[in-house]
């Protein structure tokens, strides 16, 4: 949740690349973590 605020909210174009990446990991551990269930 914190990574989409932090995305919506810069104004700087590598704040919201970075916020980005930050969800495509966090989606990345929530699969792992599901494959490991």
């Amino acid at each position: 949740r914190e990574a989409n605020t932090l995305g919506s909210k810069s104004v700087d174009a590598r704040t919201t690349n970075a916020a980005v990446e930050l969800k495509v990991l966090i989606e990345q551990m929530r699969e792992q973590v599901q494959n490991v269930e």
